[in-house]
């Protein structure tokens, strides 16, 4: 079965063929930089970085490229007002993003190139388009992007012209032709700090507009048509459907399939500073484990809009830990995945049509109660090879199965155990089903085995 993709700008499921076999180019729409990164960007990291795994483990060799906007008004501001320099700030939470990132197990992508790096190419993707006739220079120094000039706009997002509002990011004002224009270069302004302001050539001093980066960078790495970009639903109008107009308007056949992740909910409401519910990925670090967090992200297919709550995260905890208490009482044999296998065809069904992750899992549960039941290691070594496409199941089984637990507590528990031991040597079995409930009460459970009482949480 061959790969399919839902492609946003058919609006349909179609097979994925790159423009050259076994090559993939990728740009996804990455971090403005000016804080820690939460959960809504948790969520589309997650999605590409399980696109960027799948298509890997079917035999590609891909560049995926993630952009940083390291310059931008709340950049600018967040500066100010911490009274350090743009790069200062936006270096260190670059590297808190890293981080955060890699403790949920996401993978860095090929090239991360930063907005300000490319400002030149920008410089010139403009002044293409003011030969076209789709950029102009207003009175008020900023050069926009004339969009009724453009015949295809509107075709990522399906609105019409007279449907469409500037979106949020983009200023109305008088100096504009047209509402519906968006700014590519910003001039600069007397109040600015000096390192917001950019050489623009005869466009003077100031800074690119949000759009013009996504479209300038990615053509300068992956070239002017490549095969896969992708993002949060949210920017699907105006971000992208601006990138279109100013790539395809320059000559540039740009993104072939476009890929969009759902929106993440909490408890049923959308993520946002003014409701309260508000998470960025250290808080919820705080409380889970990462390999936790990308377990219970993987549950729901990348389309799909996302609820987030702890109690959802406990359940994932739960799940998990059943198919590390497999691979704890079978030790894995050490196997390469052949797709021929039935569990492993299943695995490639669910990745094959539009990365389905939920499939995907139910076959490692499959595969778990396969394990337990045949004592099998050559099931355990292929649920653990699986798992390694997905990023979990890597670690130590009773590791994750004893997480969390102080030295003081292992003693502790270790102490109890060795009473229970005694308790039932003497035949005192209340005695020892009262420490059992002890100890589950605390959340401990016991495994009596062949090889002596094993305990893990949960």
């Amino acid at each position: 079965m061959a790969l399919r993709i839902y492609n946003s700008l058919s609006r349909a499921l179609e097979e994925f063929k790159p423009l050259v076999p076994g090559k993939v180019g990728m740009y996804v729409c990455g971090m403005t930089i000016y804080d820690l990164c939460h959960m809504g960007h948790l969520r589309m990291m997650m999605a590409f970085d399980v696109v960027y795994r799948w298509l890997r483990a079917s035999g590609n060799d891909v560049t995926y490229v993630r952009n940083i906007t390291d310059i931008d008004d709340k950049i600018i501001k967040r500066a100010v007002e911490r009274g350090v320099g743009i790069r200062e700030l936006t270096d260190e939470m670059i590297a808190a993003m890293h981080a955060d990132l890699g403790a949920v197990g996401v993978e860095r992508p090929t090239a991360e190139p930063r907005a300000t790096e490319y400002v030149g190419q920008m410089i010139g993707l403009i002044e293409k388009l003011e030969q076209r006739g789709l950029a102009y220079q207003a009175s008020d120094g900023d050069v926009n992007y004339a969009v009724r000039s453009f015949p295809g706009y509107g075709k990522l997002s399906g609105k019409s012209l007279d449907d469409l509002r500037a979106g949020e990011r983009i200023a109305v004002d008088d100096s504009k032709r047209d509402p519906l224009d968006f700014v590519l270069w910003k001039a600069a302004k007397p109040e600015e700090p000096i390192d917001a302001k950019f050489d623009g050539g005869r466009y003077g001093a100031g800074r690119p507009g949000w759009h013009i980066e996504c479209s300038a960078m990615s053509c300068a790495v992956l070239g002017e048509t490549f095969d896969i970009h992708g993002g949060g639903a949210d920017l699907q109008f105006p971000h992208h459907e601006n990138e279109i107009a100013q790539s395809e308007g320059a000559g540039m056949p740009f993104a072939r399939y476009w890929l969009h992740n759902g929106f993440l909910n909490v408890d049923g409401e959308k993520m946002s500073k003014s409701l309260g519910n508000f998470f960025t990925i250290r808080d919820v670090l705080q409380k889970f484990d990462g390999e936790t967090l990308r377990f219970f992200m993987l549950r729901t297919h990348y389309r799909r809009p996302f609820n987030f709550s702890d109690a959802h995260l406990e359940d994932a905890q739960t799940a998990l830990t059943r198919l590390y208490t497999a691979l704890d009482a079978v030790p894995p044999d050490d196997v390469q995945v052949d797709w021929q296998d039935a569990h492993a065809a299943a695995f490639k069904q669910g990745m094959d049509e539009d990365f389905n992750t939920p499939q995907a899992l139910a076959v490692l549960f499959e595969l778990a109660a396969e394990v337990n039941r045949t004592r099998s290691g050559a099931k355990a070594g292929l649920l653990k090879a699986l798992g390694a496409v997905l990023g979990v199941l890597q670690g130590e089984p009773r590791a994750y199965l004893q997480r969390g637990v102080a030295v003081e507590e292992e003693a502790w528990i270790a102490e109890r155990i060795a009473a229970r031991a005694a308790a039932k040597a003497a035949r005192d079995f209340a005695g020892a089903d009262a420490i059992r409930a002890e100890l589950a009460a605390k959340g401990i459970t016991l495994k009596d085995g062949a090889g002596g009482t094993q305990w893990v949480r949960g």
